[in-house]
This record gives C-alpha cells, sequence and structure tokens, in this order.
C-alpha cells in the first residue's frame, strides 16, 4: 500500500507495517489542544451540541502545561477521511484559541487478544508469539 509522504501518510504505513488492518474501522483519537482549561471546556461543551458521533476526553499534559481534548471516532483509517477531519477539527479548536496535535490509534483493538488468555494455550514449535 503506498501513502503520502506527509505526516499523516508515515502513521498510515508504520500502522500498516504494524500489522494494523487499514480497511476496517477503528477508534482514531484526534487531539486537540488548548492553552487555558476555559477554552478547552468551551470546545467540548461546544463539540457536545453538534451532530459529532464519538467520545471526548479533557485531560491536562504535565508536560507541555496545556489542556487536551481527546475526540475518540470509530472510523476507516483512510488518508483522505483522516485528513479531512483533521482540517475540520482544526477549523473548530481555532475558534476557541487552540489547535489540532494530530490524532492516534490505540495498539490493542477489538480482536487483538488472540493470545490474552494464555491458560488455555500451551506453546509448541509452531508458535509464532
Amino acid at each position: 500500500m503506498q501513502f503520502p509522504d506527509d505526516d499523516n501518510g508515515q502513521m498510515l504505513a508504520a500502522m500498516a507495517e504494524a500489522g494494523i488492518d487499514l480497511t476496517q474501522s477503528l477508534e482514531v483519537d484526534f487531539f486537540l489542544v488548548f492553552d487555558d482549561q476555559r477554552d478547552a471546556e468551551s470546545a467540548i461543551e461546544a463539540l457536545t451540541q453538534t451532530e459529532l458521533q464519538g467520545e471526548l476526553e479533557l485531560n491536562f499534559d504535565e508536560e507541555s502545561t496545556k489542556w487536551e481534548v481527546i475526540v475518540c471516532l470509530q472510523m476507516v483509517p483512510e488518508y483522505d477521511a483522516l485528513v479531512a477531519k483533521e482540517t475540520e477539527l482544526n477549523n473548530f479548536a481555532q475558534e476557541f484559541d487552540g489547535i489540532s496535535d494530530g490524532w492516534g490509534v490505540m495498539q490493542h483493538q477489538h480482536g487483538d487478544d488472540e493470545f490474552a488468555d494464555d491458560d488455555d494455550h500451551e506453546c509448541n514449535e509452531h508458535c509464532h508469539h
């Protein structure tokens, strides 16, 4: 699979290399960053008033001393869709003096726990984990 040579393309290539099926719907986290807690809270309040189908979370990042709104959306991680959503959320965040700070996918997704219960599994010469 070929991806554009930018941050989003490199992230998708790394995900594909890690064995993540990019044709399946995944939980994609988009990160919006704000200097001020009130701005972040106002952004979350406004997002709850939209038709956005996802989960919202507010965190304070001790390292950067910034407020982070995480917008978790269930979607197929397709390049154009990711870029469009990131642009949309960046434009939204700017209305509240914030910016988009990229997106990510948690490594553990539904179906990743094939060997989670190793009590029922005995290793042999055919194991590859």
